[in-house]
């Protein structure tokens, strides 16, 4: 029995894949975390610095896959895990139940005594790789998320019962520990270095065939995955499949770049669309879960978009990148930090953010009660803020209520708004002063509704629909209009014919 679908996005399944029972994880969460630049780990002797080429094709040079894997290889490990039986109380009176309906007919009308059924235990496999000489193992956190006992099978056939030192399942990471001495150890390399075209290499499990080897390129770097914005995947079109789940992904410097996590899928199985946990990511996650015991994570209190042409045309960015500013959390570290809504985010602590999706795995890397050092681009022009960074934690939001009276018109944007009393703002918690009654025209195709509440324009607020008019007869051919829906605030980008 396999189970390995995470979750289906029009007709595509994102596929975690670790083979067997071991629940995964719907969404994996995920960029990096906080803690320390990652440490060095153990280089076995016969480590390679870089395999030699053998053979041609059409005069071109290819890599020695084979040297690369008998140098490599021995710190892969197999991960078999077993859920033991979980008891469960069964309703014997449900005549719809198939289980009650087998021992009624064999006439066990109250089914089993105490009605307690004790299913066989679940097992599931996956992968992982050996970081340290004395045992620490690397692996997904769907792989071993349910198991109450977890066997390390490495390529000389030894085995050893596993401890799952701990793991943080917004990145999909877990540490594994086994007692052993001079193991043979992976090392790591920099995932940043990486370059879409460049050979790469994975070996795991998949299906249960243990130490099987794939290779492929890097399709592309920093992706996104969809409700996962804390891990900046690795895409490749290495052939990889469930129980291919926590193995690593090589260069061919004989270095782990990445933890092979995700398949993107309609069937089930790979489809030429790998994703990898980046393994700086990863190796954070360990040295807090090992340290500590827990994953700490920084946060600013931003929320975000991209920053498309047109939002990049009407701010006077030069082309589109950075992440738009769309709302800041009062009284968050954006907030005492001077960051203000509208602005676009470009780079923190010199690390330049070319889209938005990478802002969070950045942020979350910093230690909670540092400064970071935020670029903004502001009214035509960058500036340099300190923001200092707090511990992550859930944010609320508050549903604005809406109520009708006259509209007035702001026939540019065709958009018909009202004021709001005061009495509305309060009753609304909001900061805006323009409640949109009707859309037509730009505004409509941009997708303003009736009900949103216009904050501002181009990163100005308006507080009348003379100031709105103003606000847009700048000549400009695309105008960044802020709006509140519901509680949350977004900027949408509005062409003007």
């Amino acid at each position: 029995m396999s189970l390995f679908v995470a979750r289906r996005l029009a007709g595509v399944a994102i596929v975690a894949f670790a083979v067997g029972a071991c629940s995964p994880q719907s969404s994996v969460a995920a960029g990096a975390v906080q803690g320390e630049q990652p440490a060095p780990v153990t280089v076995p002797a016969q480590a390679p610095s870089s395999p030699q080429p053998v053979g041609t094709l059409n005069g071109r040079v290819l890599p020695d896959f084979a040297t690369l894997v008998e140098q490599v290889g021995p710190a892969v490990v197999n991960v078999s895990v077993v859920e033991k039986s979980r008891v469960t109380k069964q309703n014997s009176d449900d005549a719809d139940d198939p289980v009650q309906e087998f021992f009624r007919r064999f006439g066990m009308p109250n089914g089993p005594q105490g009605r307690n059924l004790d299913p066989t235990p679940r097992q599931g496999e996956g992968s992982g790789f050996i970081v340290s000489a004395d045992g620490y193992i690397l692996t997904n956190a769907h792989v071993v998320a349910d198991a109450d006992e977890v066997t390390v099978r490495t390529t000389d056939r030894r085995e050893y019962s596993a401890k799952v030192v701990g793991l943080d399942k917004r990145t999909d990471v877990a540490v594994l520990k086994i007692e052993g001495k001079d193991l043979p150890v992976v090392r790591l390399g920099d995932p940043s270095k990486l370059r879409p075209g460049e050979w790469v290499l994975a070996i795991g499990s998949p299906f249960t065939f243990e130490n099987s080897v794939t290779a492929g390129i890097v399709s592309a770097t920093g992706r996104s995955m969809p409700g996962e914005d804390l891990v900046p995947f690795i895409q490749t079109d290495v052939a990889v499949n469930p129980g291919n789940s926590g193995g690593p992904l090589f260069n061919l410097n004989g270095e782990v770049v990445g933890i092979n996590s995700q398949i993107y899928s309609r069937s089930g199985g790979y489809m030429g669309l790998s994703f990898a946990i980046p393994i700086d990511v990863a190796n954070n996650v360990r040295q807090q879960l090992v340290s500590t015991g827990k994953v700490t994570r920084g946060r600013i209190g931003v929320q975000i978009q991209e920053v498309n042409a047109q939002f990049a045309d009407a701010f006077g960015l030069d082309r589109p990148r950075g992440a738009l500013v769309g709302q800041v959390i009062d009284g968050g570290p954006a907030a005492k930090g001077g960051v203000k809504t509208g602005d676009v985010i470009l780079s923190v602590n010199g690390k330049g953010v070319e889209r938005s999706a990478q802002l969070p795995g950045v942020i979350s890397s910093i230690k909670p009660g540092d400064t970071a050092r935020v670029e903004v681009w502001r009214e035509g022009s960058s500036k340099m803020l300190a923001v200092k960074v707090e511990e992550f934690q859930e944010e609320t939001q508050k549903v604005a209520n809406r109520d009708i009276e006259e509209p007035a018109k702001a026939d540019k944007l065709g958009l018909s708004v009202r004021p709001l009393a005061a009495d509305e703002r309060k009753s609304a918690d909001t900061e805006g002063y323009l409640l949109v009654e009707d859309v037509t025209g730009p505004a409509a195709q941009a997708g303003v509704r009736p009900g949103d509440v216009i904050l501002g324009v181009n990163g100005k607020a308006v507080k009348s629909v003379a100031e709105l008019k103003n606000a847009t007869a700048n000549g400009s051919k695309t105008v960044a209009i802020l709006l509140e829906r519901e509680g949350a605030q977004l900027f949408l980008p509005i062409r003007i014919s």
